[in-house]
């Protein structure tokens, strides 16, 4: 309920508004008849399993005197019981779920189900039904299972919602089995939208409305009676409901979920670079207007970006019809790309736009493709002294790679390039955190062997006014760029 604020009302008996103000809709008295059509999707969810448990173990056995007369009878009582032998106890798990189809299908968190020998099914009337796992995710944690439905007669099911329109300060209600209890209905706001946890695939909704342990896997559901998200997480000092749950949007769970019925697992897209955010200098040294989209630091060998023609210093601005704003949402666009379709991507390069055709392809092959480069045999020692050069501008000291340095530094044969042996403190470098044994591949987009070659690229940039210069730098394998700004 909303009140208004007594200043207002002081202002208004004067005369003093001429105007009516315009105020939030009043929230709805209850949920009562919307949580009445609700509550037969809902579901809560019980599984059992074998926990091994040791049996009595020698070193539990009581500390006796060396020679005593009881030594030998608890030593015998011990390897009896103990040794190899394993007892099992069952465990019990609870959580909520909700139909997605009436068939059977239902939706749940995998950490839930995860490990479970059993899984029953109780619904809002206490009918009972054991489940059959569909296929688990646990990366975003979700998990489908299936029941038969009593006298094949479709089971009542939810109507998903669109998670994008979802706003801040909207209404949810969350139905679900804290503590065991059975069902419970809480309710409260989206606090929070793109909320990120520990994957760079989180894109959690916030809410405050109160969720709990048991609640896990349940359905978080809008106004209008639709499923917007699922509630999987909470932070909270104690464990209980403090204000601050999570739950995976819808369209990210319809997505999961279609893939688990269909393929029993999920088949996430993989193109087969390594990027970094674009800052203002970086874009400013590519000449884009502005800074956004992802740019490439690396494209795998043979991998699906390879093929299609993306190269290293290419900024991807779109990708499959979505422009490409900034590092923290590409890895879900690329992820959510469905394994096998072929993709519009509109590149930066070289001062222009630039449209290429890539055909997704599957994140478990990246592993595979990411080691088709490595190995080689050992070269000879190289015979060039090392020359040392400081380039004060940038607060760098630098040499050409060689054995000994590689050595030093731990660098792989097939390093080449120029490398950092000293950083001098609050210089550009150092605010871009460079570091001793860093490599220089390149200056300006242009491969550099030599600090010298460096050196007369800095000068040259300087001459031309450039306010940085952009160098691609190799740490321990893992390739980035760094925009430094230029020393007057």
């Amino acid at each position: 309920m909303y009140f208004r604020s007594a200043a207002l009302a002081a202002i208004a008996s004067l005369g003093l508004v001429t105007a009516e103000p315009v105020w939030a809709r009043q929230p709805t008295e209850s949920f009562s008849e919307l949580v009445d059509k609700l509550m037969p999707t809902v579901v809560n969810i019980t599984t059992t399993q074998n926990v091994p448990q040791q049996g009595p173990r020698l070193r539990d056995m009581p500390q006796l005197p060396p020679g005593s007369p009881f030594e030998e009878l608890f030593k015998e009582f011990f390897d009896k019981r103990g040794g190899e032998e394993q007892q099992k106890r069952r465990g019990t798990s609870l959580g909520s779920g909700f139909v997605i189809d009436g068939e059977g299908y239902i939706v749940t968190n995998n950490h839930v189900i995860q490990g479970a020998e059993d899984i029953t099914v109780i619904f809002r009337d206490d009918t009972q039904l054991k489940a059959k796992l569909v296929g688990s995710d646990s990366r975003v944690d979700l998990a489908v299972l299936k029941v038969e439905p009593p006298n094949k007669k479709p089971l009542p099911a939810v109507k998903w919602g669109d998670s994008d329109k979802s706003r801040v300060g909207d209404w949810v209600i969350a139905i679900g089995n804290p503590f065991g209890m059975g069902h419970s209905v809480t309710a409260g706001i989206i606090s929070a939208r793109g909320r990120s946890l520990n994957d760079s695939l989180d894109d959690y909704l916030q809410t405050d409305a109160a969720i709990n342990k048991g609640n896990s896997g349940g359905p978080l559901f809008n106004t209008d009676g639709e499923v917007i998200g699922v509630n999987t997480a909470i932070y909270s000092p104690s464990g209980t409901n403090a204000g601050l749950a999570f739950s995976i949007p819808s369209n990210m769970v319809k997505q999961v979920a279609d893939q688990l019925r269909e393929f029993g697992k999920v088949k996430r897209g993989w193109i087969g670079v390594s990027y970094q955010s674009v800052t203002d200098d970086i874009a400013d040294s590519f000449g884009l207007d502005r800074a956004r989209g992802v740019l490439v630091a690396n494209v795998t060998a043979d991998g699906p970006a390879f093929k299609a023609g993306l190269k290293r210093n290419d900024i991807i601005l779109s990708f499959g019809g979505q422009d490409v704003l900034d590092l923290r949402r590409f890895p879900r666009v690329v992820a959510n790309a469905r394994v096998g379709n072929t993709v519009d991507v509109v590149v930066w390069r070289g001062g222009k736009e630039v449209p290429l055709k890539l055909r997704v392809g599957e994140q478990e092959e990246a592993e595979k493709q990411n080691t088709s480069a490595q190995g080689g045999q050992k070269k000879p020692a190289e015979p060039d002294q090392p020359v040392t050069s400081t380039i004060e501008q940038l607060g760098l000291t630098l040499q050409k790679v060689t054995d000994q340095l590689r050595e030093r530094y731990g660098l792989s044969d097939q390093v080449k390039g120029v490398i950092v042996t000293k950083v001098a403190p609050n210089s550009p470098a150092a605010e871009k955190q460079l570091q001793a044994g860093d490599v220089i591949l390149e200056v300006d987009q242009k491969p550099v062997t030599t600090p010298q070659e460096v050196s007369d690229l800095v000068t040259k940039l300087q001459q031309q006014k450039k306010r940085s210069v952009l160098l691609f730098v190799e740490r321990q394998g893992d390739p980035r760029f760094a925009a430094l700004r230029l020393q007057k």
